[in-house]
Order: C-alpha cells, then sequence, then structure tokens
C-alpha cells in the first residue's frame, strides 16, 4: 500500500477545484455515458454468467470518450471536451456497466433455476433497477464519511482520477491506448466470427478421458483477457483448483460410483458438479467471509481524517426523498413480485445500510467489492430471521447485499470525483440515469442469453458461478442439509476449513511470499466451471506475468487495454451471435 500512499500525495497536492463555469453534466458528457454504458454493461452479464466475474468499465469508457470526443472538438470547433465532462461519462457508463451487482448473475438467475423459469422482462427491469437505485441513494448518504471525512484509498477511483489526468496532459498517450484496445477488440471479434461461420477450432482434450472431465483446449480470448486482469495469484489458484477438483476427486467419484456417470457422454461436468459444487462454495464462502471479517478489523483501526474543502454531498431533502422512494420501491416489490412477508421486505433496508458500510471500508482499502461476502452475510441473516423459505431468502438478500454491492462500487466513482473538484449533485443524477439504462439492456441480454434457465444453467457452456453459490446456500438454509449426499458434507467441512485458513494466511503473510497461497475464492470457484475454464485463465494470467517481467514499462502501458478489449470483443460478439 505505499506506493498507493505515496501517489496519492503526489495526486492531492495537484488537485485543483474546478470553476463553476466549468463544463460538467453536460448533454454529450451524460449522451456518451449511457451509449458506452449500454455496449459494455452486456460484457459483465455474459462474463457473470460464464465465470462469475465482473470488470470495472471506468477506464475503458474514459478511454474511449476521449478519443472520440477530443478531435471532434478540434474538428468542428465545439468546446473541447473537458475533464469534469469525462468524469460525468465514467460515471454513468460505470453505473450502466455495474448493474450485474444488483443479482442479475447471481440469485435472480438462482431463483429462475429454483423455479424453472425467469421473471417476465418488466418485472425483471423495474426489480433490477430498483436494487441498484437503491443502491446509489445509500452510496451518496455514505459518500461524506467514506470520501470526505476518511483515509480510506478507493484504489479503483483513484485510478480512474489519475486516467483522467495522465489524458489530459498527455493526449497522445492516450490516444495510444485506445487504438491498442480498439485492436485488441476487434481482434477478438473477428477471431470469434471465423471460428463460429468459417472454421471451427477442435475443443478437445490430451485423451478421451481427459475430455470427460472438462480438461479440453477452449480457445477464449475473453478468458486469456479476463486472466491478465485477475493475476498470478488468482490464475495459479484456479490452476489447482482445477487439478484437485477435476484432476483427482472427480475420477474418484466415478470410479468408486458416488456419483454415477453415463459413459457414452462427452463430457461429465454437469453429473459431477452437483457434488464438486458443495465443497467448492465451502471453500468460497468461508475464505470470503474470513477475509471481509479481517478486512473489517485492520480498516477499524483507521481514524477519520478531514480533507481540504471539496463540494459537499448536495441537499439534504433531496437525498431524504430519494432515498425514501427508493427504500419504498424496493419493499413493495418484495411484497407484489415475490409474496415475502412485509417484515422481512422491511428489515432488508437496514441490513443493505449496515452492509453497504462494511463493504464502502473493503472497497476503499483493496479497491474489491466483496459481492459473494456481503451476499453469503443477507442470506445467513435471513436464514435466521426468516428459516425454511429459501425465495425469501433469496430476494431479500438480493436487496440487503445487491444495493450494498452497488453503492460501495458507485462510492469509486464518487472518489475520483472529488479528486477532480466534481459536483456530487451532478454525479447522482449521472448515476441514476446509467442505472436506469443498465437496467433495461442488461435485462433484455440476460433474457437472450438465457431463455431457459432450467436447461441452460450449470452447464459446461453457462456454469453460472456465482449463480450456483447462491442457489446453493438458499437451499441449504432453506431445506436443510439432508437431501446433500454424506460424502459431499464432509467435503463441505473440510472446504470450508481450507477457506478460513487460506484467507487467514493471506492477511497475515508477508506479501512478497503470498503468490505461493492460493487465492481460497479462486481455488473454490475452480470446483464450480470447468478444467477448460480455469486453465485458460491461467494462461492468461501466465502471459500477463510473463509481459510483466519481460516488458514492464510496455505492459504497464497498454496490458490493461488489450486484455479490456479481448473480453469485450468475446463478450459483444457473444451477445450478437444470439440473433444468428
Amino acid at each position: 500500500m505505499t506506493g498507493i500512499q505515496d501517489s496519492l500525495t503526489g495526486w492531492s497536492a495537484a488537485r485543483a477545484d474546478a470553476g463553476p463555469s466549468c463544463r460538467e453534466l453536460t448533454p454529450r458528457a451524460l449522451a456518451t455515458g449511457l451509449i458506452l454504458g449500454a455496449v459494455l454493461a452486456p460484457c459483465n452479464v455474459y462474463s457473470g454468467l460464464k465465470i462469475g466475474w465482473a470488470f470495472n468499465m471506468s477506464i475503458t469508457a474514459l478511454l474511449l470518450a476521449f478519443a472520440f470526443w477530443a478531435p471532434i472538438s478540434r474538428l468542428f470547433q465545439r468546446p473541447s471536451w473537458g475533464m469534469l465532462e469525462s468524469n460525468i461519462n465514467q460515471t454513468t457508463a460505470s453505473a450502466a456497466a455495474a448493474i450485474t451487482s444488483s443479482g442479475l448473475v447471481a440469485p435472480i438467475p438462482a431463483l429462475a433455476a429454483m423455479t424453472g423459469e425467469n421473471l417476465p422482462w418488466l418485472p425483471l427491469i423495474v426489480w433490477v433497477f430498483t436494487v441498484s437505485f437503491l443502491g446509489v441513494w445509500i452510496g451518496w448518504f455514505l459518500r461524506p464519511r467514506m470520501i470526505e471525512q476518511s483515509e480510506l484509498v478507493f484504489p479503483a477511483g483513484m485510478a480512474a482520477a489519475q486516467t483522467m489526468r495522465d489524458m489530459f496532459a498527455h493526449a497522445d498517450e492516450a490516444m495510444s491506448r485506445v487504438k491498442v484496445l480498439m485492436s485488441s477488440l476487434t481482434g477478438a471479434v473477428l477471431f470469434n466470427v471465423l471460428d463460429k461461420f468459417v472454421w471451427h477450432i477442435p475443443r478437445v482434450g490430451p485423451t478421451l478421458t481427459a475430455s470427460k472431465y472438462t480438461f479440453v483446449f477452449d480457445p477464449s480470448l475473453l478468458l486469456l483477457g479476463f486472466g491478465g486482469i485477475i493475476g498470478s495469484r488468482a490464475g495459479l489458484g484456479l490452476l489447482a483448483g482445477a487439478l484437485i477438483a477435476w484432476g483427482l476427486i472427480g475420477p474418484a467419484l466415478v470410479d468408486h460410483e458416488i456419483v454415477l456417470v453415463d459413459h457414452g457422454e462427452s463430457s461429465w461436468f454437469e453429473p459431477l458438479v452437483g457434488w464438486l459444487l458443495w465443497p467448492g462454495v465451502a471453500v468460497m464462502v468461508a475464505a470470503s467471509l474470513t477475509s471481509f471479517a479481517a478486512s473489517l478489523f485492520a480498516v477499524s483501526k483507521q481514524h477519520p481524517h478531514t480533507h481540504r474543502h471539496r463540494p459537499k454531498s448536495g441537499n439534504g431533502v433531496f437525498q431524504f426523498v430519494g432515498f425514501a422512494f427508493a427504500s419504498a420501491l424496493a419493499i413493495l416489490l418484495q411484497i407484489v413480485l415475490f409474496g415475502i412477508h412485509w417484515t422481512m421486505a422491511l428489515a432488508s433496508i437496514p441490513i443493505a445500510f449496515v452492509l453497504a458500510t462494511v463493504a464502502a471500508r473493503v472497497v476503499g482499502e483493496t479497491s474489491v467489492a466483496p459481492i459473494g461476502a456481503i451476499g453469503k452475510v443477507s442470506q445467513l441473516t435471513f436464514g435466521v430471521m426468516a428459516p425454511g423459505q429459501p425465495i425469501t431468502n433469496l430476494m431479500t438478500a438480493n436487496v440487503a447485499g445487491g444495493s450494498a454491492g452497488q453503492s460501495a462500487d458507485l462510492l469509486n466513482d464518487f472518489r475520483a470525483g472529488y479528486e477532480v473538484g466534481a459536483n456530487p449533485t451532478r454525479q447522482v443524477i449521472a448515476q441514476c440515469a446509467g442505472v436506469v439504462v443498465g437496467s433495461i439492456v442488461s435485462s433484455l441480454v440476460y433474457l437472450m442469453l438465457i431463455p431457459d434457465p432450467a436447461t441452460q444453467l450449470f452447464t459446461p457452456e453457462w456454469p453460472a458461478p456465482a449463480v450456483a453459490v447462491w442457489k446453493a446456500v438458499a437451499e441449504a438454509l432453506g431445506q436443510g442439509l439432508h437431501g446433500i449426499a454424506p460424502s459431499a458434507l464432509w467435503a463441505m467441512a473440510v472446504g470450508g476449513a481450507l477457506g478460513i485458513v487460506l484467507a487467514l494466511v493471506e492477511r497475515w503473510l508477508d506479501r512478497r511470499h503470498l503468490i505461493f497461497v492460493p487465492s481460497g475464492a479462486a481455488l473454490g470457484l475452480a470446483f464450480v466451471i470447468p478444467a477448460s475454464t480455469s486453465l485458460m485463465l491461467f494462461a492468461g494470467a501466465a502471459l500477463a506475468a510473463i509481459a510483466h517481467k519481460l516488458a514492464p514499462k510496455w505492459a504497464a502501458r497498454f496490458l490493461l487495454s488489450i486484455a479490456a478489449g479481448l473480453v469485450a470483443g468475446e463478450s459483444l460478439f457473444g451477445v450478437a451471435s444470439v440473433w444468428f
């Protein structure tokens, strides 16, 4: 963290408030953010259903908007594209792309998997909007404490602020990064077009048996790109998890006939993942909750620190009215759409506020939004309050955990705006607009991708690991553990203990040696996705590590742009291919 803190000192010293006449919430800034958010949001829906992870789109939105408006403004002699406009653009696009925090790739499809059908399109859009909208107002209430009066870093927000400063100080460098991003995106689209329509790269393994255990070659540029983003330690955790789950435990389950398979099938993913998900979920949940608790213990030692004057959070009446409306809408929809008792629906609001507070502190310290952990905390909370009610458990936890995760994500935007002197009220307007567009686009994309959740989810094509975790926890809390095989229960106990140990070691071990300790979240995730997916993510992480080693300056400049282009290119093609 020393390097980050040193950078913050330099940034803070260089900050300069923008005058009241500076262009900020302009039509072009808002429209650009909405368009980019509508384009980028499907990428997170696609990747969330594939591997359970989403990508922060702020820097991508910043680069693309700058590359468009900087030359256009000069060519047509329009007012130059300003830094505050750039911030509104990234705030809007980020809010739209972060819509997956609302539960669209976790509790919502988990409910569909349990009931066998999706929500109709209009109720789905309204529900997704409501959860995210509530998160916006919770985030605004938390802003003074978390941004103005705290030493919390919010690294992702700081990175966006640094990118804005770099763009306007070094326009040529920004344009170079955009060219690399667009080249990577175009290459990913062309590769997938050729693979789908010209030739089909065989998805085969070294042996027929290995293929049945999902050890096959998966030529996915999206997975390579995400591997480059997640880093070496997560990549190694996925590799270790794949070898343990699909290379050791899977064959043992088949050999001892604990899991029965059809030997004529080309893949045994579906029967095996029904057993493997239990220890995998245990590792992920235990590691996430332990890491979450350890992070809270660490940040609780921080003391409030008052910064120099910045634009305050705005009109208190406006804040209260917005929060009250969002809360009332969330309570009403829980009752009307899901038949949840009003007391449980009402309880989801204060629980959301508490979870958002603690999640924001973790995000402020680490930049990692603990969506999985707060989701499990909310599920466990409502499991105690409403035992034996899996639907109540899922959807009240969706409100509490989803809005908390959304607010924690959006505090990064507030931090970026704070650093460049943005007006927070205008940022909230941009966030609300982004949430509207993101809810519509992402909900419709989800319904196009997963029209039949009963047969599509938990398959090699759509492993949906986050969905599997939410569904497993809801069923365990709602129906008890008697439906789980005794062998899987023992594996859960071992997995839970392992997750706790890995999280504690991660917290206390010297960071220089942390590379040798698998990430509990990544290790558990490998139990729920095909081995081919884990291997390709590991390959991306390994290639990124090699690039940083052999060409550190080049990697620092362009690697993120290349990875973002690969993720966006394959995601957009995957969404578009639904029409073909």
